[in-house]
């Protein structure tokens, strides 16, 4: 048997995964509009991020402004995601 990984707070890592979005110049609401992210997998996303052993990290770049000129950071397990998203456009 796996082991079981114990799911974060869903409405905390609504709000990360959309600030870390933010951050980086990613609109989730504007991928979904344009189909490049549809609704399961942007629930999906919110679902990994509940996964994430993280948090702490992600808060404190967050809150670090210049951390964010690179991107997502390199712990953050939706970055290639972002990168993707961010290019896009």
């Amino acid at each position: 048997m796996g082991t079981v990984v114990p799911l974060g707070d869903p409405q905390v890592h609504f709000w990360l995964t959309r600030s870390v979005a933010r951050a980086v110049g990613v609109s989730l609401s504007e991928a979904m509009a344009e189909n490049t992210l549809s609704a399961q997998g942007y629930a999906e996303m919110i679902t990994r991020c509940r996964t994430c052993p993280f948090v702490d990290q992600c808060q404190h770049w967050l809150g670090t402004p210049s951390a964010r000129q690179e991107g997502a950071p390199e712990f953050c397990m939706h970055k290639s995601l972002f990168d993707g998203l961010r290019n896009s456009h």
